[in-house]
């Protein structure tokens, strides 16, 4: 089993920066962590794509933060991590790692979620 925790949300002003971490622990095969990402959740939409990255390095982000956003990991620490750079309020949400065997009928686990709030 996979447990996720992240960390790093907050408040943040329009144009700042925040960085999440996610740290998988517990009992697993490694190729539990073959893709680990990031998605989002602001109120009173649909959990949405942030980006993904998987064990060889290919990386997939979703259009609104190309540029703004980046995703690396440290496989020895099973840590995901993203960037966020020049934030915009439509970046508020709550933001969640996931991690999967990239099998398309795996979705994964989650992790509790982190809050992340940029003020206009």
């Amino acid at each position: 089993q996979v447990q996720l925790v992240e960390s790093g949300g907050g408040l943040v002003q329009a144009g700042g920066s925040l960085r999440l971490s996610c740290a998988a622990s517990g009992s697993f095969l490694v190729f539990k962590l073959n893709v680990m990402g990031w998605y989002r959740q602001a109120p009173g939409k649909q959990r949405e794509l942030v980006a993904t990255l998987t064990r060889g390095g290919t990386t997939n982000y979703a259009d609104s933060v190309k540029g703004r956003f980046t995703i690396s990991r440290d496989n020895a620490k099973n840590t995901v991590y993203l960037q966020m750079n020049v934030l915009k309020p439509e970046d508020t949400a709550v933001y969640y790692c996931n991690a999967n065997s990239g099998v398309s009928s795996d979705f994964g686990s989650w992790g509790q979620g982190t809050q992340v709030t940029v003020s206009s």
